[in-house]
């Protein structure tokens, strides 16, 4: 989805995560611009955790990234190695102790701090392993942390504690699902991406000795770090005053997220030599080709729909327009957590051009339709402001499937096309017409091959397999075994 589609459609973005090993330089600031540049993957909290070699510091609160840190807050801030976290809530509810870097101490008096971008799907197996510790934990990142704390008391099966490293990929091999984690002690940083790769994580070289580990690479770019590779499925790397080291806990089984191709990740990502506008632009293209219609212009939804429907009028040939505007100073309203300002938040947020639309037959460009009520308004917003036609052109097939893999999608029950055909969405949004590209070009798009790729919000086949339990209690199992005890 658009960010406006977002508003109430109810798919969300999850989390993004920043790691800096960096001696003779700011580390604070760094993973301050750091999760700037990775601000729209999370909005509701933010997080930095640096160390000096000796302690461990962590600074979190609820909010935007500008909003927790302040010059004289990141200035307090010493330290040449840290980790930092943009939180949206996939399990857990929005509050300061669910924000992250999680800390635990460890037996000899230190700590380690965690940052964990993803969902795990056997939460209520490693709730139970960790006895009355795991029925404190309402996330599955705490539940990472209380793991770790476990194994570097010697407690996990071939644990060595002080091993962070061993511990950590003991910790990892425990876990089922989603994440891409950073850690760090008081000396080194780790991170690590699940055997099948679901959710992104690159590293880069940042100067002379330094390195630097983010969810996406402008997250490097902002620091200046030069991007090296992705970090590969089922990895983990070690970086310290000893140098880069790496190894595999897990055998790899690539699958990564297409919707991070669709809507997730930023434009100017990188995958390989390719962006996330260039996979967006061929999105536009391959659906012009497969869903043409007459009209006189192509106007994107802002701005997840910018390059898609850059791609479709110049396939289709027909004129592209900015029919909508967009306020800039308006955040991501869709991580809002009542009704009515979701309902309010797409009248925020875009406002139609009448002299560019008026009595014209729009293809209206989006990427994706959740519960299918944000499109609904958008499509009697623009009828309102004149348009002769409306013909929706969606560059990701429909959503039929929930996410348990860190996109907070709606249940089963709430998205429109797992109880609609394309007809039935239609008339419920009004559209003229209505049409979703095929998984088959999408794929083809994204530019990876189909058996390495998530696509299970689309086809519900998921790589890796979710509990009854989670699907029956949703993302929020660890609430509901809670709520059940």
């Amino acid at each position: 989805m658009s960010p406006a589609a977002g508003l109430d459609d109810g798919g969300r973005d999850e989390c993004g995560v920043f790691a800096v090993y960096a001696p003779g330089e700011d580390v604070a600031k760094l993973s301050y611009y750091g999760l700037y540049a990775l601000q729209h993957r999370g909005q509701e909290a933010a997080g930095i955790a640096v160390s000096d070699g000796r302690h461990i510091l962590v600074t979190k609160e609820i909010g935007l990234v500008s909003q927790v840190f302040s010059e004289p807050r990141l200035a307090g801030m010493d330290g040449h190695l840290g980790i930092g976290h943009v939180r949206y809530s996939t399990t857990g509810g929005s509050t300061w102790e669910n924000a992250q870097p999680a800390f635990c101490s460890t037996p000899s008096g230190g700590g380690l701090a965690l940052a964990h971008n993803g969902n795990l799907v056997n939460t209520a197996d490693l709730a139970r392993l960790l006895g009355p510790a795991g029925d404190k934990c309402a996330t599955d990142s705490a539940l990472l942390a209380e793991l770790l704390a476990r194994g570097a008391r010697g407690c996990l099966p071939g644990g060595q504690g002080a091993d962070v490293e061993r511990t950590l990929a003991l910790a990892c091999a425990q876990a089922r699902g989603a994440y891409s984690l950073v850690v760090m002690d008081e000396r080194t940083i780790y991170a690590a991406r699940d055997p099948h790769g679901i959710r992104p994580l690159v590293f880069g070289t940042l100067g002379q000795g330094g390195w630097v580990v983010a969810s996406e690479t402008p997250a490097l770019d902002i620091v200046g770090a030069r991007y090296v590779r992705e970090v590969a499925p089922g990895e983990l790397i070690a970086i310290d005053d000893r140098g880069f080291r790496s190894r595999q806990f897990a055998d790899p089984d690539p699958h990564a997220c297409l919707f991070e191709y669709v809507y997730v990740a930023r434009p100017d990502h990188r995958v390989g030599d390719r962006t996330m506008y260039s996979a967006r632009r061929r999105m536009g293209e391959a659906l012009a080709a497969e869903a043409p219609v007459e009209a006189d212009l192509v106007i994107p939804v802002p701005d997840s729909g910018t390059s898609a429907a850059a791609g479709y009028a110049q396939a289709s040939g027909i004129p592209y327009a900015e029919g909508l505007t967009k306020n800039r100073y308006v955040g991501r309203t869709f991580i809002q957590p009542t009704h009515t300002l979701r309902q309010l938040g797409i009248r925020l947020k875009l406002n139609p051009l009448r002299d560019v639309i008026g009595g014209k037959r729009l293809v209206v460009v989006d990427d994706s339709i959740v519960r299918g009520n944000t499109s609904r308004q958008l499509v009697a917003m623009l009828r309102d402001a004149g348009a002769a036609e409306i013909h929706l052109r969606i560059t990701s097939p429909p959503v039929r499937h929930p996410c348990f893999y860190g996109i907070d999608m709606a249940t089963r029950e709430e998205l429109i096309a797992s109880r609609s055909d394309v007809e039935g969405v239609r008339a419920f949004l009004g559209a003229d017409s209505l049409a979703y590209l095929s998984l088959d070009r999408l794929v083809e798009a994204s530019g990876k091959p189909y058996d390495q790729l998530c696509h299970a919000c689309f086809n519900g086949q998921y790589p890796i397999p979710v509990p009854d339990e989670q699907q029956e209690a949703g993302k929020d199992v660890l609430v509901a075994l809670r709520a059940g005890s």
